[in-house]
């Protein structure tokens, strides 16, 4: 009894190590996010640099949706009636259940005036056809995708607008000159082809970026009419018919789509497919 009783008494003390410090999970989950977010930034930086100017609004219009919603019964089970969601006048056009009564309607409509109505919406159609066509809507463009980094359309009243522009790594004609390189010459001739499916009239623009020197002795106003001329003659090349040229003007640099007038992108033609009533 006595040896036990004098046996030394042993305490085990466990250390818990908390949350904190390098042992802990918290810095973890902060570079996780670290990580998430470079990886939105690398792939935002690369999605700016592998696409086009029109693939850019394309995807800036999926998160900022200008789709219209048609107001006439289509007769289809989709949500929007139409066949084509994309396209204002399919929507309009295909539907095939009762208009709905517009406010303010003009009870002297006449069938001519309908008939009107279906003969714009029919032109706007075939240019919104070369649009998709050209940019390869669907399919495949006719121009590779370094030529398609040049061009961007929109559709106006007075047509369809093609614009070809310089980029700071790329040039569409010899510097201060009107001898087009291969890009301007792919995109000329492949134009030519397409507008041949059309019977509307071509105008061309020629434009010229400014210099950040005034130079008293550069040809502005020669230079952007003669690459709207070399432009003129890329589309003959390649098959449109010379008489559908109806105007051909030069506004040296007078005219800059961007902030910067000095910027490559003000460096453009525009090749404008006008409406056949303009």
């Amino acid at each position: 009894m006595s040896g036990t009783s004098n046996a030394p008494t042993i305490i085990k003390r466990k250390k818990v190590v908390g949350g904190g410090g390098h042992h802990g999970g918290a810095w973890k989950v902060a570079y996780a996010d670290f990580v998430t977010a470079m990886m939105a930034f690398f792939m935002l930086m690369w999605l700016l640099n592998a696409t086009t100017e029109q693939q850019r609004k394309g995807i800036a219009d999926y998160f900022s949706p200008t789709i219209p919603i048609s107001r006439v019964s289509g007769g289809g089970s989709g949500a929007f009636g139409g066949n084509n969601i994309f396209t204002e006048d399919s929507l309009a056009r295909s539907g095939t259940g009762i208009n709905q009564p517009t406010i303010g309607q003009n009870p002297l409509r006449t069938e001519s005036d309908d008939e009107g109505d279906a003969a714009e919406a029919a032109q706007v159609a075939s240019l919104q056809n070369i649009e998709d066509i050209l940019l390869g809507q669907g399919g495949e463009s006719m121009v590779s995708d370094l030529a398609l980094r040049h061009i961007v359309t929109r559709l106006t009243d007075e047509g369809l607008v093609i614009e070809i522009f310089d980029r700071p790594d790329v040039k569409l004609f010899e510097a201060d000159g009107v001898t087009p390189r291969p890009v301007a010459t792919q995109i000329g001739l492949m134009l030519g082809r397409l507008f041949q499916s059309v019977t509307n009239p071509v105008a061309i623009k020629g434009h010229l970026s400014a210099e950040t020197v005034l130079r008293v002795d550069r040809p502005v106003w020669d230079q952007s009419i003669g690459r709207a001329t070399q432009m003129r003659l890329l589309l003959e090349e390649g098959g449109l018919p010379s008489r559908r040229i109806v105007r051909l003007t030069g506004a040296g640099d007078r005219h800059p789509v961007v902030t910067d007038p000095t910027a490559p992108r003000n460096s453009r033609v525009e090749i404008v497919l006008l409406r056949s009533d303009r």
